[in-house]
């Protein structure tokens, strides 16, 4: 076990003074200080280890050693910038290259998704010669500003925010929680008819399309799973106007939903994307992302007359760990343990929503699960207090999880994909522990409520329910358990 530098108030209290105050941090009124990390667990100052759900930037694992070996080895030999020739910048380029559909054959390689989303837009902008983007509801796609633009996650925070021109925002493609729902006859279509408005509404002001980008699957906007055909739609409509299509794969590629090793290939065969950024799980903790476009998009970036040049983007340590994370995932078949651990997790989860009335729906790929707490199955109210007690409450028990999406109410498996079916059982195993808590002591003070209640839908039929008070007060007893 390593040994801390610092003690952990000293640790606090140089944060507090030297990092910016709007970097937080997880559980911050008892952060946890972690010192060391290995596979699917990590472990603070006292040697207490948590298993970790939350990582899927540590994708093969934390500190895979094949991962640091062949970042050391090639450190120790040789780093440079991509000015000069090396083997590693184009055998990584070739291996990337075939995990991909044959037109998808360019790549850039920078340091981050954010980066790479940045990258992304001007290569759209440059080839399409449009300005305006069309992005989700709910969606992310980095921290610098032109992409706080295209986050409605971030801005929608900000009470005095001025949407950009040149940005529209399209409906989340919910089927749980959105405007076309899954009882819809065709939620793929009616979701890709809000993009195709969108588009004649920038087309009656004059403007023009340059790319719709979307991440495969919806991360911070609560693990949303777009219907099959969305993405199909989509692009038929961004290309007749002349745009490109941009997945944003930062959080959900390299396997991670088991079926594909691409999140956007849970669409079909028959859709291709224009550009595919990625990021997170490429370096595997190193910081390094991705850009990948075909020769059209590419020449098009060229013919602007400006040389496209980063200083680490590409560097051949970069590389080599970028090469050793594909072979792991291979070797150890990390989609294969996605898959199969991922279809556990979820049969256990969809056990756990029969028996307790907050969980409101089960959805996911792999491992890339969401679940969405309710306080009211029919309403949909979030369960957001109680979210955020289900994750202080595994945090209590050596678990690290968190919730996020608009209310945040969605609890979110993204975990290092050497996740066991142990894991997945142990994580269920308390997560039904602290429901049932829950339960309970809203059912007690429920049942004291002087008024009258519509809270009946919250309990699935034939379990014993309270039949006074009202759901919405849930937050306010839930500190008691």
């Amino acid at each position: 076990m390593s040994t801390e530098k610092l003690n952990k108030k000293k640790t606090i209290d140089l944060r507090k003074k030297h990092i910016g105050p709007s970097c937080k941090i997880f559980f911050s009124h008892d952060p946890i200080k972690i010192i060391q990390a290995k596979g699917q667990y990590m472990y603070d100052e006292t040697g207490q280890r948590y298993l970790d759900c939350i990582n899927n930037v540590a994708h093969v694992g934390h500190c895979h050693p094949d991962v640091v070996k062949a970042g050391a080895q090639q450190m120790e030999q040789l780093n440079t910038n991509t000015r000069f020739l090396h083997d590693n910048l184009v055998l990584y380029a070739q291996k990337l290259q075939a995990t991909l559909p044959d037109k998808l054959s360019v790549c850039y390689f920078v340091n981050s998704g954010s980066e790479a989303n940045d990258l992304a837009l001007r290569l759209a902008r440059q080839y399409s010669g449009h300005k305006d983007i069309i992005t989700l509801e709910n969606a992310y796609h980095g921290h610098i500003s032109s992409l706080i633009d295209i986050s409605p996650y971030k801005f929608h925070q900000l009470s005095d925010a001025e949407l950009n021109p040149f940005v529209h925002v399209a409906p989340s493609p919910d089927v749980y929680r959105g405007k076309y729902r899954a009882d819809h006859f065709d939620p793929a279509t009616a979701y890709a008819d809000e993009v195709k408005d969108i588009i004649e509404k920038v087309h009656k002001k004059g403007g023009k399309i340059a790319a719709f980008i979307a991440e495969s699957l919806q991360s911070c906007g609560g693990q949303v799973i777009p219907p099959a055909g969305y993405f199909q739609h989509v692009a038929e409509h961004v290309h007749k106007a002349g745009g490109l299509f941009i997945a944003d794969e930062v959080q959900v590629g390299f396997g991670r939903v088991g079926t594909n090793f691409w999140a956007f290939q849970l669409q079909g065969e028959d859709f291709v994307p224009d550009i595919v950024t990625m990021g997170k799980p490429i370096g595997n903790g190193h910081p390094m992302s991705c850009v990948v476009t075909t020769k059209e998009v590419a020449e098009a970036f060229m013919s602007s007359g400006m040389e496209y040049f980063n200083t680490f983007g590409g560097n051949p340590v970069s590389c080599a760990i970028g090469l050793a994370v594909l072979d792991v995932i291979v070797k150890e078949d990390l989609q294969g343990n996605a898959l199969r651990v991922g279809q556990h997790l979820t049969d256990l989860l969809e056990k756990q929503k029969e028996k307790h009335p907050l969980i409101g729906d089960i959805r996911g790929c792999g491992l890339f699960v969401g679940v969405e707490l309710v306080r009211d199955r029919l309403t949909l109210t979030p369960a957001t207090a109680e979210a955020q007690e289900v994750i202080y409450k595994l945090k209590e028990q050596h678990i690290l999880l968190s919730a996020d999406g608009p209310h945040r109410n969605v609890l979110k498996f993204k975990p290092p994909l050497c996740f066991t079916t142990e894991d997945a059982e142990l994580v269920v195993e308390k997560i039904d522990l602290i429901l049932t808590g829950i339960l309970k002591y809203a059912s007690v003070f429920l049942a004291r409520a002087p008024s009258k209640t519509g809270v009946s839908s919250m309990w699935p039929a034939g379990q014993n329910r309270p039949t006074r008070g009202s759901s919405p007060t849930l937050h306010s007893v839930i500190c008691k358990f």
